[in-house]
């Protein structure tokens, strides 16, 4: 009985299969007779679907852009950052940075991320590499050398960068900034101002860039 099932399964899909090709082959027909009759009607239509095609992708651009506002301004303040996961940390630093200006930003994911949680690229000033700390404790010296490690190693080339909401110890301060490419630090407070947008992460001359590019 289940064979016999089976095999009957198999009959439908091909048959769907078949009906598939035969209305795309026919499909395919009429548009070339339209084309080829009405070449006028023909490239009127294909401006018009390009035209909702382009627009469609701004509308999407632009509801994305939204969402994402609204996103950060509703965990803007370090009291929910705080009460936050460390993934859902790790996605608030992700999305704070595109709204930066930020390029290709990506979130490495928990396993297997090589000491890296976010990566990202700033036009003409390459590739960035980010730790996030969601820490109610203060980092300390070891997670600064091992972020230091994975720097030296898996993401060589990268700036890095340690976001936490919390704060370092002086001697993990002193690992971060005296390190051959020092990292760029985020504490609390630096954070609290960056969630609002006061502050950027971005090169001076990049922001400038962007900023004239939005302009225009």
């Amino acid at each position: 009985m289940a064979r016999g099932s089976r095999r009957g399964s198999g009959k439908r899909r091909s048959s769907k299969r078949e009906w598939l090709v035969t209305g795309a082959c026919l499909l395919s027909v009429v548009v070339v007779w339209f084309v080829s009759a009405y070449p006028g009607w023909a490239a009127g239509i294909a401006c018009l679907l390009a035209v909702l095609f382009v627009g469609g992708l701004i509308l999407r651009h632009r509801m994305i852009e939204m969402e994402r506002q609204r996103f950060l301004a509703a965990n803007a303040e370090l009291e929910k950052v705080d009460r936050m996961t460390g993934p859902a940390f790790e996605h608030l630093v992700a999305e704070r940075m595109i709204a930066d200006g930020f390029r290709k930003v990506r979130e490495c994911g928990r396993a297997g991320d090589g000491g890296v949680d976010i990566t990202a690229v700033v036009p003409g000033h390459g590739r960035y590499a980010v730790q996030c700390k969601r820490y109610s404790k203060t980092v300390g010296a070891p997670e600064v050398r091992n972020f230091l490690g994975a720097l030296a190693n898996t993401f060589a080339g990268h700036t890095g960068v340690l976001v936490t909401s919390g704060r370092l110890t002086k001697q993990a301060r002193l690992e971060a900034l005296g390190a051959r490419t020092p990292l760029i630090l985020v504490e609390r407070d630096r954070l609290a101002d960056w969630l609002l947008g006061t502050v950027s992460l971005l090169p001076a001359r990049s922001a400038k860039a962007l900023t004239e590019e939005e302009a225009t």
